[in-house]
């Protein structure tokens, strides 16, 4: 534990809705509800409009419909928000060589190993510039939460939500904490909370007074320990800046279940071309593919297969995961599909026996394809198979285009510009020509193969960020007096 609140810990509010809202000029101050779409879909985030009708992260996007049906639905951006996120990022590096990413959208920042803070009135002073840089920079707003160790500062963040800082002196852990529910400390989920509540403890000050050996008999050696110090307000923690990935995954939950076998090992296959992109964006390599099957009974399945070494084709990536495919019974139907790269590596080494395999493939298949030629020339009729193979499940019409043209996502059109997706069906695609600098747009409606209406890549949030390469310039100077965060004071 710090004798100063040194570190930092940054939450963008509502990232996903808010990126949204800044990109839409029509959607600022409007209800917005980020996430899955389909009738399996789930919120990934909701505005702070949204948030007042009941909607939150992790609902049913059904549900959120029923509590906020007038809400703009929109599918992820993620090309967008990475970019937003890289922003931050940056700011946050100029400020400690020890930045922890969480997410796109958290971290955690060491200010005393930056230099940028050495007590409370420098710390407060550099998180209002940063809380002004962010907005600066990316035209949206964050929460900063202060204090000596990483579970109170991301705690004084929540506290200080939305658009807001908060600053925990050091030495006020224990008042702060104890009239708070026991949801509050990290690993606190609602089973253990369940579990803690039936043992008649429903606050943070029940932990702290029940002693470590009650709440080791409760929950076990590991989490019991743990909890007590949290609940005593002990935690040290460091900030660490390599936080290594252990796995790349992708998977899709599908509206419907998928019963045709032909159709699953498509989307497997398609699955693990996503995988490969997305290791290969971050330069790594991985020796293990996993494959995630959840069956129309909510039954999941897993199975992994190791290679000879790591490897980034995604030819060897899709033949492991179809070989996996063929162990699981998917009899009944698929409700969701996933496929994963573990035992990460920064090289890889080329399986030569794939790569030997898929020449004789090759090879065999030319040579099949010409014989059967001859044999149909010799017969005077048209070479082909004496069965017809199974045709996997065709998309919809809807389908395809919802596919094409993602509810929020970007499009530009030859003569009205840039604009977005606010809807496709019956052969259509509404679309609002607006930019995040402009006043709110009008809307026009296309046929979904309209030739002069193409997909866009996301504009930036600001058009021109104000330049923050020389900040810090220098550490902030002290302030005497008390510690407001937020409007908050601390003593």
């Amino acid at each position: 534990m710090r004798a100063a609140p040194t570190i930092l810990h940054l939450d963008m509010d509502a990232f996903y809705a808010s990126a949204e809202q800044a990109a839409k000029p029509s959607l600022r101050g409007k209800p917005v509800v980020v996430g899955g779409l389909g009738p399996r879909g789930v919120v990934a985030t909701a505005s702070y409009e949204a948030r007042r009708f009941g909607v939150h992260s992790a609902m049913p996007m059904a549900q959120a419909r029923r509590l906020a049906p007038n809400a703009a639905y929109l599918v992820p951006r993620f090309a967008l928000y990475r970019t937003v996120s890289d922003q931050v990022m940056e700011l946050l590096g100029r400020l400690s060589p020890l930045v922890e990413p969480l997410s796109l959208d958290e971290a955690f920042v060491d200010l005393e190993a930056g230099g940028v803070a050495d007590d409370s009135a420098s710390a407060l002073a550099i998180g209002e510039q940063l809380r002004e840089a962010i907005e600066a920079v990316t035209g949206l707003s964050g929460s900063v939460g202060l204090a000596g160790s990483k579970m109170l500062a991301k705690i004084a963040s929540e506290e200080a939500k939305p658009d807001g800082i908060l600053l925990i002196e050091p030495g006020t852990e224990r008042d702060l904490l104890a009239p708070m529910p026991v949801r509050t400390l990290p690993g606190v989920g609602p089973a253990t909370a369940d579990h803690l509540r039936r043992a008649g403890m429903t606050t943070v000050n029940d932990l702290a007074e029940a002693g470590e050996a009650e709440l080791v008999r409760l929950l076990g050696k590991a989490h019991g320990g743990s909890l007590h110090r949290m609940a005593s307000g002990r935690d040290d923690r460091p900030v660490v800046a390599e936080r290594d990935a252990k796995s790349v995954s992708v998977e899709d939950t599908f509206d419907t279940d998928l019963h045709d076998r032909v159709r699953v090992r498509s989307e497997v296959e398609r699955l693990a071309d996503r995988c490969v992109q997305r290791l290969r964006a971050a330069a790594r390599s991985g020796r293990t593919v996993v494959l995630k099957v959840r069956r129309y009974d909510f039954s999941t399945l897993t199975r992994s297969e190791t290679l000879r070494g790591p490897t980034d084709d995604p030819t060897v990536v899709r033949e492991a995961a179809a070989r996996l495919l063929e162990s699981v019974d998917t009899t009944g139907g698929v409700r969701l599909l996933g496929v994963g790269v573990t035992g990460l590596a920064d090289f890889t080494q080329e399986d030569l026996f794939a790569q030997a395999a898929d020449e004789r493939t090759a090879v065999g298949l030319a040579g099949s394809a010409e014989a059967a030629a001859v044999a149909g020339a010799d017969a005077g009729t048209d070479a082909g198979p004496t069965t017809v193979p199974e045709e996997p499940e065709q998309e919809s019409a809807e389908q395809l285009a919802a596919r094409r043209w993602p509810a929020g996502h970007d499009v530009r059109h030859d003569t009205y510009g840039h604009g977005w997706v606010q809807g496709s069906g019956v052969g259509r695609v509404t679309v609002r020509f607006e930019e995040p600098e402009s006043a709110p747009g009008r809307v026009r409606t296309f046929r979904i193969d309209d030739p002069e209406l193409q997909p866009a890549d996301p504009l930036p949030l600001v058009r021109n960020p104000a330049d923050y390469s020389s900040w810090p310039a220098s550490l902030p100077k002290s302030r005497s007096g008390p510690v407001a965060a937020g409007g908050v004071s601390r003593p």
